[in-house]
Parts: structure tokens; sequence; C-alpha cells
């Protein structure tokens, strides 16, 4: 079981994929085949995120048979209120990251998948070497993901207006936040529609 100074990757997949058309979690990078989901659990694992879990839809048995092949295991959390916005499917993971006794948990939605892992290292050090408790990437001066909240910060994102999201938090007081400059451009690069995937598979 994870100490209490311990981190909680949390993946959310939890949306429908509408715009997209098809299943964002599953798509797979052209560079090595991997699906979405699976890249992200890669990718926060070599980072230094060592207990991780994915937050789907009820009876979403595709994400299900893809996050069950990881090893380690990853947990699978529902979501039965994905319908209210990606801030419902982060409360999911945050009930989660308290029950096994995390300090903190570091978010990564799933259609973001081109992130690094020395970004995620990056995070993880600023966090340890400074107090506030958030921690979020920075390239070419935009703000991306994934984000690091401390545990000091779950009661503010329980009370948060479901419609406004996260981002709310992160904009309430800026000097909690921890900016770290990465040469990262994938911490910016979202998949919302088949456009955007396929200047992925072109190479753009």
């Amino acid at each position: 079981m994870p100490g209490v100074s311990s981190v909680l990757g949390i993946i959310l997949a939890a949306g429908r994929s509408s715009r997209m058309g098809r299943p964002k979690a599953l798509l797979p990078l052209p560079a090595d085949g991997v699906s979405f989901v699976a890249t992200a659990i890669r990718t926060l694992r070599e980072g230094g995120v060592e207990d991780l879990a994915v937050v789907g839809r009820p009876g979403d048995s595709e994400l299900r048979r893809e996050v069950v092949r990881s090893v380690p295991s990853v947990a699978l959390l529902e979501n039965p209120a994905s319908h209210l916005g990606q801030l419902s499917s982060l409360l999911v993971g945050i009930e989660y990251a308290e029950q096994i006794g995390a300090g903190s948990v570091m978010v990564l939605p799933v259609d973001i998948p081109l992130v690094r892992a020395a970004t995620v290292a990056a995070l993880l050090a600023a966090s340890a070497d400074r107090s506030q408790p958030i921690v979020r990437p920075r390239h070419c001066d935009r703000h991306g993901h994934p984000v690091l909240f401390a545990a000091a910060i779950f009661p503010e994102l329980r009370t948060t207006d479901l419609s406004l999201g996260a981002r709310a938090v992160l904009r309430r007081d800026p000097s909690r936040v921890i900016d770290v400059d990465v040469d990262d451009p994938g911490v910016l690069r979202d998949f919302d529609h088949p456009d955007d995937y396929r200047r992925l598979l072109a190479g753009e």
C-alpha cells in the first residue's frame, strides 16, 4: 500500500469521445501502435509515478480490457456521473487516493498522450522541493498537463462547481501554483477531433 507521501497518477478516460467519433483512449499512436491509455500509463510509470488509476464510464468493457493488460496492475475506477465533466472523474480518483493513503495526485487526461516521462519526473521533483500544493508544466508560456494536486487541495476541488472544472482552482490563487518550464510540446497537445488524429498519423 502506498505511503502517505506517495503520488497517485489519475488518467481521466470517462469521456464519450463524441467529437472524435470513436474512443480516444483506444486510439493507437503511430510510432508503436500502443493505445492512448496504455501510453499514458507507461509515461507516468517511467516518470516515477508507481500507483495508477484510470477513471472510466461504467460498463466500458473495451477500456477495461485495455487497462487490465497493464503489468503491474492499474486500478480501474468507474464514474457514474461522467456526463458532469472531467472534475467529476477527478473526484472519483481523489476518493480512491484517500483510500490508499496517497498524499497527492497527478492528473492526466487520456487525450493528451504525447507527454514525456521526463516532464512527469520534473513535476515530481518540483513538488518535492517546494511547498506549493499545485504543480503544472509550462511550455512556450502556455500551461499544460499533467497537473499535480497535493491532498491539501482535495477539499477545495470537492466544493468547486463541476461546470467550472479544476481550472477554477488553478486560477483562484496563482501563488499556490508552481509552473515548471519544460521542453515538451506534448503537454499542450490534445486530440479532440478526427482532424487532430489525422495530423498525428501524418507526422505533423
